[in-house]
């Protein structure tokens, strides 16, 4: 049985338009992966795919050898497969504390438990605690969402998806909004990320993408035009003269 993602033979159609065709894509345990590609590539598509917001008109998706297509995006989430969003999706008016113990009752079926004050899982509260010590948010813990920069709550965001325990997360654009001065931030987190954890990075910021990425997939018009390693798609010719342009990385 085949550990990870596995995507096999992905098509997708809207009335005669094809926005999947023919994608085959990987993610083992531990990949570090970037979705590059123009506007309109078929990029967010691809990631509604694999998450189950879209059903594909042909094509295989398995997890760790599962056939996953069946599974709605809730039961996705619950077998491994989470998935930040381009727009922060917070509480804002909770704590982050609070943000993160929410995702964990999700996860545990533990959202209407009234019975029970929310703190009072000891193993989520040790959970919650580890979080902000990987995400160096510790200080922020009792913060409202809404007092944060916005870097801060693109932290914040990633570390709630974390406590849903995925073994494949994809990161739908981690640094759009966030300034240049706070773009680190994104970057030292995704670096800290869990070593077993399978993630797929869709992102314009290419300093970004080279500086995390191990793998570059490379999708122009719903199709995989080539796939490698940084150095090989930086040195790409199609690729620099069709999206990387002067900003391709030397």
């Amino acid at each position: 049985m085949s550990a990870g993602l596995q995507v096999r033979g992905l098509q997708k159609s809207f009335g005669g338009i094809i926005v999947a065709d023919d994608i085959n894509v990987d993610l083992a345990p531990g990949a570090r992966v970037a979705l590059i590609g123009p506007n309109g590539a078929g990029k967010t598509t691809f990631s509604s795919l694999i998450t189950g917001k879209l059903t594909p008109n042909a094509g295989e998706i398995t997890l760790d050898g599962q056939d996953i297509r069946p599974l709605g995006e809730a039961d996705r989430v619950k077998a491994g497969i989470a998935k930040t969003f381009q727009i922060t999706t917070l509480f804002r008016d909770l704590t982050v504390r609070d943000n993160l113990r929410l995702a964990a009752q999700e996860r545990d079926g533990r959202a209407r438990a009234w019975f029970k004050r929310a703190d009072s899982w000891a193993e989520v509260e040790r959970e919650i605690d580890a979080q902000l010590a990987a995400f160096r948010l510790e200080a922020l813990g009792d913060k409202r969402v809404s007092d944060l920069a916005y870097g801060q709550q693109r932290l914040v965001e990633m570390a709630m998806t974390l406590m849903l325990k995925p073994r494949v997360l994809i990161l739908d654009e981690p640094a759009a909004g966030v300034p240049s001065s706070d773009s680190h931030l994104i970057t030292d987190a995704i670096e800290r990320l869990p070593d077993d954890l399978a993630v797929l990075i869709i992102e314009h910021d290419m300093k970004l993408v080279f500086r995390v990425a191990r793998s570059i997939i490379v999708l122009v018009n719903g199709r995989i035009l080539t796939q490698g390693a940084p150095n090989e798609i930086a040195a790409d010719e199609r690729v620099r003269d069709l999206y990387l342009g002067a900003r391709h990385h030397d």
